[in-house]
């Protein structure tokens, strides 16, 4: 298979979660840690309190109030519902439940390999890094693949390796993306750090830690976000329609407002309101 034989799809269909399409895989198979991000211990392998029967989350619609803001920032790209869907042709931990300890080691391979198919779709459509499209396509085939392969075939994948070889084919973008490039604060700790004044504009914040950093007011421009950590983060204000490879997860995490610029296709958090 080759790039061209890519289907012409939406870039990111399949990639955002169906919890309807789910069998609750994420309220399931994590263990939970009382904690400011979550109410209660949960050991891996359990189902939290809340999952309804028909795999639905009881207190979806107060989730923060309710003591589970980690649930909140949680976002499987839609891996939750392939691997029930296709991986397991719709069968599930609770009716078989002789599957459970598969399906629960397949979900952290899938959400990565969906991660990075959100990534991926995401440089397909940058004009500056046109060059790069058809290494991309061809990225996008082979993450699809491996995303479909069978559930011990998935166990067993070397999923690191994989994202690795993706995340060098991104700074490659990226790099074309930012140029002329701005600092380079890759894994920089800029945590509580103020920041409103600091030169940020196409930066390469990959990995960063922005915990509880200021940006209110800040023009971000093509800033790298990738797997930047962005919680508590002040984002009230801010310039973030140009950045790259920002997630929904990240937003979720962070705190913004009316006036904070997305990327299109990422939604403002309710919690924003």
């Amino acid at each position: 298979m080759t790039s061209r034989d890519l289907p012409i799809v939406p870039a990111r269909e399949g990639l955002s979660a169906d919890c309807s399409r789910c069998a609750g895989l994420c309220c399931v198979a994590p263990a939970f840690a009382a904690s400011a991000d979550f109410a209660i211990d949960k050991p891996a392998g359990t189902p939290c309190r809340h999952l309804q029967d028909d795999f639905r989350c009881g207190i979806h619609d107060r989730l923060r109030p309710e003591g589970f803001p980690g649930c909140t920032v949680f976002d499987c790209f839609g891996a939750g519902q392939r691997i029930t869907q296709q991986t397991f042709e719709g069968r599930s931990w609770r009716e078989s439940p002789e599957l459970a300890a598969a399906q629960f080691a397949v979900m952290p391979v899938m959400r990565q390999l969906h991660e990075v198919l959100w990534h991926l779709a995401e440089a397909a459509t940058l004009p500056a890094a046109a060059a790069l499209h058809p290494a991309v396509a061809d990225a996008r085939v082979e993450t699809e693949r491996m995303a479909g392969l069978g559930a011990d075939e998935l166990r067993a994948l070397d999923v690191a390796a994989h994202r690795a070889r993706v995340g060098a084919l991104l700074q490659q973008v990226s790099d074309a993306v930012r140029a002329p490039a701005g600092p380079d604060r890759r894994g920089a700790d800029l945590m509580g750090r103020d920041l409103r004044r600091t030169r940020l504009r196409a930066a390469s914040l990959r990995g960063a830690y922005l915990i509880g950093a200021d940006l209110r007011g800040t023009d971000l421009g093509t800033a790298d976000l990738l797997g930047a950590d962005l919680r508590a983060a002040d984002l009230r204000g801010a310039d973030l329609s140009a950045c790259l490879f920002l997630t929904g997860p990240q937003l979720e995490a962070a705190r913004g407002d009316a006036a904070t610029l997305l990327p299109a296709g990422l939604r403002r958090p309710q919690h924003w309101a």
